[in-house]
């Protein structure tokens, strides 16, 4: 089934060249790649619009529009109601490609498992439940901290806070952070591809207009 995304984008006339790089005076239809879309900004900062979704195992875009969406073909929605632009490195790898990563990354599995990337704080409050530390915040080895416990009334030392997190921990909780995504809610759908059909519509007021669908691509500025 064809996307309907790059069905809707525009098209230019590029100029053939031939092997040399000179021009031959023919014209092939291209789409326009270099115009992009994207959801309108009052649309995108405001959360309202748009659920959380976790993505599970190894499903890519189109899996997720196919669940959210009943139309697997929405996968481009997926992307932009994250701003997505390369799925290789912002879209949570499958587990396959995530171990082919951590094997080209480090040098053996010592180092992946046993080597120490940071150490983050253990959580650190009063004994009325004061946050003095949260957990999970990058401290150095060996981190103490000293503070006054009004409950005790005194002062106290906690020492030994720091926690290691191995290179493997920081990979695994990396890629399973952009698993945490936005869905535009599908009562929503209609604007974005009403939006898209004004983005993708060419103006008039260049000497390569041709129609609202179609530019000449001598010399283009391809985003106008």
């Amino acid at each position: 089934m064809a996307n309907p995304y790059f069905n809707k984008l525009s098209d230019f006339l590029y100029v053939n060249r031939t092997k040399d790089n000179r021009i031959d005076g023919d014209y092939s239809v291209v789409k326009n790649f270099f115009k992009r879309v994207k959801i309108r900004e009052d649309i995108f900062q405001d959360l309202t619009f748009f659920t959380k979704f976790n993505v599970k195992g190894d499903d890519r875009p189109d899996n997720v529009a196919s669940e959210f969406y009943d139309d697997p073909t929405l996968d481009w929605v997926v992307l932009l109601s994250n701003n997505i632009v390369n799925v290789q490195s912002e879209w949570p790898l499958s587990q396959a490609d995530f171990n082919g990563y951590l094997l080209e990354k480090y040098d053996d599995e010592t180092t992946l498992y046993s080597g120490i990337h940071h150490y983050e704080a253990s959580e650190v409050k009063t004994s009325t439940n004061v946050v003095i530390i949260p957990s999970g915040v990058r401290v150095g080895v060996g981190q103490s901290v000293s503070f006054y416990d009004e409950g005790l009334d005194q002062q106290v030392i906690r020492t030994n806070i720091a926690l290691p997190i191995s290179n493997y921990i920081y990979e695994e909780d990396l890629n399973n952070k952009k698993r945490e995504i936005f869905l535009l809610k599908p009562e929503y759908l209609s604007l974005v591809l009403d939006d898209i059909e004004d983005i993708m519509t060419y103006k008039k007021g260049s000497t390569q207009f041709i129609d609202r669908t179609l530019v000449q691509g001598d010399d283009i500025r391809l985003y106008s």
